[in-house]
C-alpha cells in the first residue's frame, strides 16, 4: 500500500472510529439497547406516561407526535395525535417520520411496534415498575435527546423528593389496600406495577400483589375475603365505583369510612408526577392509621 492510499485508510478509519464514537446507546426497560446515530430530533411518544417524562427530560421541543390523553404539561395537548396506545395509527406515525419511537411496552401492541421496527425507526420501550426507574428514565431518555443537563437534573431532584418521602414514612404501620382501576367487572394491579410501589412506601399492601396478571380482573368475593382496611379508586371513574362497596358494611374500609378517590392521571402514569400521588396516598393511609 503506497503512502497516499495509506493515508486515506488511516483518515476514513479515524471518520469510523469517530462516527461509533459519537453514537449514543442505552438500555431500554426491557434490558434492550437503543442506539442512534446522533441524539434524536423527531420523537414519537406512544403512552401518556412517556409524553410526560420526556418533556420532564428536556425532549419536549423534540416531540412531533404522541397518543391520546398526552395532556401534561399543557403543550403535550398540542401535538399531533397518532392513536390511542392501544390502536395506533401506523401510517400517522411513518408520515412523521421519526428518528425515535418510544413505546409503552404493557400498553401497546407487540404486532405494531414489530410493523415500525420493519422500516427502522429506533424504539425504546418503557416500562417503569418502581421510582428507581423512572429516575432513571429520565436520565436515558435525555441521552437520547441530547438534553442530558435537563434530564440529569429532573432525575436528581427526583431521587431527592423520593428519599425524602421513604424517609417520612418509614416504619409505618401496614395498611391493606386494594385500588380498584375498574369496576365492571372489577379490575386491579398487581405487584409489578409502579402503584404497588406507590403503596409499599406509604406502608400499604396491595392485597391483589400476587396474582400473575399486570391488570387482573378480581371478584367481589374475593375482596370481602382479603377484607382491605382501605379502598381507592380514581377520582375520574364515572361509575361510582367506591359507592358500590357500601353495601357490604362489614367490610372493614367500608365500616371505617375509608373509601377514598385519588388523582388517576398521578397514580396510574409512572412519569414524575407519580411523587405527588404518593404525598396524596401516603396522607390517606395515616388517616386510616389515626382511626
Amino acid at each position: 500500500m503506497g503512502a497516499a492510499a495509506a493515508g486515506v485508510f488511516l483518515f476514513g478509519a479515524a471518520l469510523s472510529l469517530s462516527a461509533a464514537s459519537a453514537a449514543i446507546t442505552v438500555k431500554d426497560d426491557l434490558g434492550n439497547e437503543v442506539t442512534l446515530a446522533h441524539p434524536a430530533r423527531r420523537i414519537v411518544s406512544l403512552a401518556p406516561h412517556v409524553t410526560e417524562l420526556l418533556y420532564a427530560a428536556g425532549a419536549g421541543d423534540r416531540l412531533i407526535g404522541a397518543s391520546n390523553f398526552s395532556d401534561f404539561p399543557a403543550a403535550a395537548a398540542k401535538l399531533p395525535s397518532v392513536g390511542s396506545f392501544a390502536a395506533l395509527d401506523l401510517e400517522r406515525v411513518l408520515s412523521l417520520k421519526p428518528d425515535l419511537v418510544v413505546a409503552w411496552y404493557s400498553g401497546n401492541k407487540p404486532s405494531q411496534l414489530a410493523r415500525l421496527r420493519e422500516f427502522g425507526i429506533p424504539i425504546y420501550e418503557s416500562q417503569p415498575a418502581d421510582f428507581g426507574m423512572i429516575a432513571d428514565s429520565l436520565e436515558k431518555l435525555s441521552r437520547l435527546a441530547g438534553s442530558e443537563s435537563i434530564g440529569n437534573t429532573a432525575a436528581k431532584d427526583f431521587r431527592a423528593r423520593w428519599q425524602a418521602l421513604q424517609t417520612q414514612y418509614r416504619g409505618r404501620t401496614e395498611v391493606s389496600v386494594f385500588y380498584q382501576i375498574w369496576s365492571q367487572p372489577p379490575m386491579t394491579l398487581n405487584g409489578r406495577h409502579m402503584v404497588s410501589s406507590v403503596l409499599k412506601l406509604c406502608g400499604g399492601r396491595n392485597i391483589f400483589a400476587d396474582l400473575p396478571q399486570l391488570a387482573p380482573t378480581v371478584s367481589v368475593e374475593a375482596v370481602l375475603a382479603a377484607d382491605p382496611q382501605v379502598i381507592l379508586t380514581p377520582g375520574d371513574a364515572k361509575d361510582q365505583p367506591l359507592e358500590r362497596w357500601r353495601q357490604f358494611p362489614r367490610l372493614r374500609a367500608v365500616r371505617d369510612g375509608h373509601l377514598y378517590a385519588v388523582n388517576a392521571d398521578w397514580l396510574n402514569r409512572a412519569g414524575p408526577r407519580v411523587l405527588d400521588a404518593t404525598e396524596q396516598v401516603c396522607g390517606l393511609l395515616d388517616r386510616a392509621r389515626a382511626q
